[in-house]
């Protein structure tokens, strides 16, 4: 795993020391090695983590056929080795890297080598003879890919901090990308929270030459539709996706360096562990985070796998002192505000220290197989329909009651809900992933229109479910929708930049496109016939215990509200009143918030306010003006 850097200008006036510049904000991700590539029009760097072929003959910027192609690359291909056997009598290879294979097969096929790919990864290549540029990114946006145009150059990386030690990005608030960070306490591609700096989307590429500049997708979630039903008994569909998975977790455990596993005691990362104890000729290392507050622990469910399949496992228990502590190095890692990520950051650095460099972890495995109450929600509103019957002011009315009798978020969501036009979950699902509600966005910001909701956007784009009579099922829409929204922009941009300021690689083996593709065309009534993920545990067969099964989902949330109304209160306070004083939100509004927080309001959670402390951290530390 690596950072990529990069400038394309069109009169080939580009200061080699600028991509230095770009390394250096990078060191982080690539502590082994570094190095920079120029020709006329382009510059690349890199910065290296060695994972396969720890030898010098790895290092990038790497160049084959005389120079003709240059590749600067940051990822892994798990099956570099089936596609490096297929071109051994077209290419001479002179290293063992998965790099090498990504270059030779470019070399062969181009753009059609991207399909044969099963990989994460991001990645710039450079063709000296066309005088061609390509930027692609990988299926899901496992690795990032940022990118700033002008009419004269455009400017990549891997992440936005070296955007802005470029020199050539405005240190500016994105004023539409804010409203989407408070209503979804992120921002989703193509915009991100800087005005000039664009996020490549997930599964797209970018061709830069003299001539134009290309965008589009090579590889679409929604593309692989059939009807499965038939084809499988229900016995046969488990089998099928065990053995999916079993192949997605042994492709991932290709490394030349010690790896382990994130386990919470969950059923995905519990999974994850299992199988990899079934591959691995050696003891599994395993990580876990504990709490002081039993409430929040899950350390015995992890010692129960642990246990289980005699991993050499490692807890790290976290009191409000250790996160105190490590929070200002947690938000420092933050290389794009976001209203979660520290937890990943705790982990991932220990997880390290033990001298661990690549992690195997569970994400994905709830978007997949139905494991979030909104699935649940989604279907349940789909069939209350003949709600719409009834007119707009009279379901309005009821869901005002409803917030009188039962206070709260969930109650809040439901009266917005009632006022919708449609029942369908593109219509539903925007509104159940708000962190603030619009009303609330207006009242803080004091904005009485809003720009157009992304979320909604992506529903509306993605909406062609239906093709040839075929509609994918319920459920899988909403994960076809939790992948392109909350996963992506969320977990996926999290794990990245937080496990990354440790120099440390996270593998997703729920996320690999075999897996993902076969799952989604699987009918409801498999999924979830009476309880979450029930597909993904009946095909695990006897692998997990009953304690694990059944046991109560808690997730991996650390006990914010405490915190935040107890040692982390200060700095909440002074974040909250220096946010109120830049003109982006209103003062007034912003502190009755923070006030409903600290006297238990039922309708501001902790989850409100964080995301808001995060953004003011954000900007202080990075002087960006609003």
């Amino acid at each position: 795993m690596c950072g990529i850097n990069g400038i394309f200008r069109y009169d080939g006036r580009i200061a080699k020391e600028t991509v230095g510049k770009m390394n250096d904000a990078l060191a982080h991700r690539g502590p082994d090695d570094s190095g920079i590539y120029q020709d006329r029009n382009v510059v690349l760097g890199h910065r290296r983590l060695s994972i396969l072929d720890l030898s010098s003959a790895g290092r990038q910027p790497m160049s084959v056929a005389g120079g003709a192609l240059t590749i600067v690359y940051n990822g892994e291909l798990y099956n570099y080795r089936e596609i490096r056997k297929a071109l051994e009598g077209d290419f001479q290879f002179r290293t063992y890297s998965d790099t090498e294979v990504v270059l030779a097969a470019w070399q062969k096929w181009g753009l059609d080598a991207l399909p044969r790919f099963n990989g994460m990864f991001a990645f710039a290549i450079w063709d000296r003879n066309k005088e061609e540029l390509h930027l692609v990114r990988d299926r899901l946006g496992i690795k990032p890919l940022y990118f700033h145009k002008t009419d004269d150059q455009l400017v990549f990386s891997s992440e936005m901090r070296a955007m802005l030690a470029s020199g050539q990005v405005a240190r500016k608030l994105n004023q539409e990308a804010f409203i989407d960070y408070l209503r979804y306490q992120t921002v989703h591609t193509p915009q991100t929270i800087l005005t000039d700096v664009q996020f490549l989307p997930a599964g797209h590429y970018i061709r830069i030459s003299e001539e134009d500049v290309t965008i589009a997708p090579w590889w679409e979630m929604t593309a692989q539709r059939r009807n499965i039903a038939g084809d499988y008994t229900p016995s046969g569909l488990q089998h099928k996706v065990r053995d999916l998975l079993c192949g997605a977790v042994e492709r991932r455990m290709v490394a030349d360096v010690p790896f382990g596993a994130f386990l919470s005691g969950g059923i995905d990362s519990s999974a994850v562990v299992g199988l990899m104890s079934q591959v691995a000729t050696h003891s599994v290392k395993t990580f876990s985070v504990t709490f002081n507050e039993e409430a929040f622990s899950e350390a015995k469910y992890a010692r129960i796998i642990a246990e289980k399949f005699k991993t050499d496992h490692t807890e790290i228990r976290l009191t409000a002192d250790d996160f105190l502590q490590a929070l200002p190095d947690a938000l420092n890692a933050m290389d794009h505000p976001s209203g979660d990520g520290p937890n990943s950051y705790i982990v991932s650095k220990a997880t390290k220290e033990a001298g661990i460099t690549m992690a195997l972890s569970g994400l994905g495995g709830d978007e997949l197989f139905a494991g979030y109450d909104i699935f649940k929600r989604a279907l349940e509103l789909e069939k209350k329909k003949w709600l719409l019957s009834f007119p707009k002011f009279a379901r309005k009315i009821g869901g005002e009651a409803l917030k009188k009798i039962r206070p709260g978020m969930g109650s809040n969501k439901t009266a917005e809900l009632l006022q919708l036009d449609y029942f369908d979950i593109d219509h539903i699902y925007p509104v159940s992933r708000q962190v603030l509600l619009d009303a609330s966005v207006r009242k803080l910001t004091g904005r009485n229109a809003l720009p157009a909701n992304q979320v909604k956007h992506i529903a509306g784009t993605l909406a062609a479910y239906e093709t040839e009579g075929y509609r994918f099922p319920g459920l899988s829409v909403v994960s076809i929708l939790e992948m392109h929204t909350y996963m992506q922009h969320v977990l996926l941009r999290d794990t990245d930049q937080m496990s990354m300021a440790s120099a440390l690689e996270v593998r997703v083996p729920f996320l690999d496109h075999t897996l993902i593709e076969f799952v989604l065309n699987i009918p409801d009534r498999y999924k979830y016939p009476h309880s979450p993920k029930q597909l993904l545990v009946e095909s695990l067969g006897d692998l997990l215990p009953d304690e694990i099964v059944n046991r109560p989902k808690m997730g991996f949330v650390l006990p914010w509200k405490d915190w935040l109304k107890g040692d982390l209160k200060p700095m909440a306070e002074t974040a909250i009143k220096n946010l109120g004083q830049r003109g982006i939100m209103l003062e007034k509004p912003l502190q009755e918030l923070w006030r409903k927080f600290l006297e238990g309001n039922p309708s501001v959670s902790w989850s409100r306010l964080w995301p808001l402390i995060v953004l003011e951290n954000w900007m202080q530390k990075h002087n960006i003006e609003a």
